[in-house]
């Protein structure tokens, strides 16, 4: 028994180290945007503001078009994870049930592209959405990121759990195609189809390389972007830096919480296959 409990007593202290070490980052910046410039910058570093200086987070908004940044993250955010979700339903969909011919050769195409890293195809992107005068528009911010092979596996990895004879049964009842996955399809796998649309979002609200190469102009530039607003050839502003980066955080946080329970039923499903 002791063994045992000086066992769990060390994986405890552990967890507790590797918490502490995951969580100070988000403490620190929230209470370094309630900071003067002068605790953000002094040896040893200041943990706890004085006197919160809850005016940093007007002067985010008035220093920058943070309002704007905001609804240009969360117009392409949204728009990303409606599309590549609804494709990634589709081709999962297509993958899993259908026959059809060159199906496995398909396969292996997908599989291969989804081997290629995003940073060896940028550049070719941003040529091609520069040529298409798509630089500076919502279009260019979201259209390399409306379909996901990596969101269609995940789901076709979720729909072969579910028994064939579903589909079966559905066809010899008369239902379409269409119908199966609307009617049947979709319901069944809604932890699946909800981690994908959690994940592609936080995925497109934390963009931040793309939107710096295909945007030159404020009206049109993303949260992530916007915090070089706060610095300058004199300096940067670190408490602003700091306020701006909770503000950038805290929606993602939020989901986090309320659908916490949802996305680890989603990881972790249950075997449907009857």
């Amino acid at each position: 028994m002791k063994k045992i409990r000086w066992g769990t007593l060390v994986a405890y202290i552990v967890l507790a180290i590797f918490a502490i070490i995951t969580v100070f980052p988000f403490i620190y910046m929230i209470l370094g945007g309630l900071m003067n410039f002068r605790e953000t910058t002094t040896i040893p570093p200041t943990l706890i503001p004085k006197h919160p200086e809850w005016g940093n987070y007007a002067k985010v908004f008035a220093q920058a078009p943070f309002a704007r940044y905001f609804l240009n993250t969360f117009i392409t955010a949204s728009v990303t994870t409606i599309v590549s979700l609804f494709n990634a339903l589709l081709g999962a969909f297509a993958m899993v049930n259908l026959k059809f011919k060159g199906k496995g050769v398909v396969q292996v195409v997908l599989l291969s592209l989804l081997m290629v890293p995003g940073e060896a195809i940028i550049f070719t992107n941003y040529n091609t959405i520069a040529k298409m005068g798509l630089l500076n528009t919502y279009i260019g911010l979201v259209l390399p990121f409306l379909t996901s092979i990596f969101y269609m596996y995940y789901l076709q990895s979720y729909f072969g759990s579910i028994s064939q004879t579903i589909y079966k049964a559905a066809m010899i009842d008369g239902a379409s195609d269409w119908e199966y996955i609307w009617r049947i399809l979709v319901p069944m796998s809604k932890g699946g189809l909800f981690t994908v649309a959690l994940l592609s979002f936080i995925s497109g609200w934390n963009s931040f390389l793309w939107p710096l190469l295909v945007t030159n102009e404020d009206s049109m530039r993303l949260l992530n972007n916007g915090l070089t607003s706060f610095a300058s050839d004199a300096g940067s502003e670190t408490q602003l830096q700091l306020a701006a980066a909770t503000l950038t955080v805290l929606p993602i946080l939020i989901l986090y919480f309320i659908f916490r329970k949802q996305i680890i039923r989603g990881v972790v499903r249950n075997d449907l296959k009857g």
